[in-house]
């Protein structure tokens, strides 16, 4: 009983370090085959090629489903890099909305006034 527990307990401490990797975030609508290879777990330097070469004959992916229509893509590796996959660069439109000053929601004192004399 005792050799079972170990034997189960050394496994599981092998098998952890496999588990706590993590896809890298990468945009598969403009990275290198390299880099996709590089950023995603599962994703090798031929599959990489693969995910290119259908994004150039088919367009931008649209979702990371479409992934699935790589062949070599299968569910489980899509899931396991679902987080990781962009099909956008976050970066750059973060930029973008943070340099848009936020409407306010605030009406002042005279405007309130205003439209209550408007509407009568």
């Amino acid at each position: 009983m005792f050799h079972k527990l170990a034997a189960l307990a050394l496994a599981l401490t092998l098998a952890l370090p496999g588990l706590t990797f993590a896809a890298t975030a990468v945009n598969i609508n403009k990275a290198d085959a390299a880099t996709i290879a590089s950023s995603l777990d599962g994703i090798g330097q031929s599959k990489a090629e693969a995910i290119v070469a259908w994004r150039d004959a088919h367009g931008p992916f649209k979702s990371a489903d479409d992934l699935a229509q790589v062949k070599g893509i299968g569910p489980a590796t899509l899931e396991r890099n679902r987080a990781a996959i962009l099909l956008t660069d976050t970066t750059a439109h973060a930029a973008t909305t943070a340099d848009k000053p936020a409407k306010s929601r605030h009406r002042s004192k005279k405007t309130a006034v205003e439209e209550a004399a408007a509407a009568e």
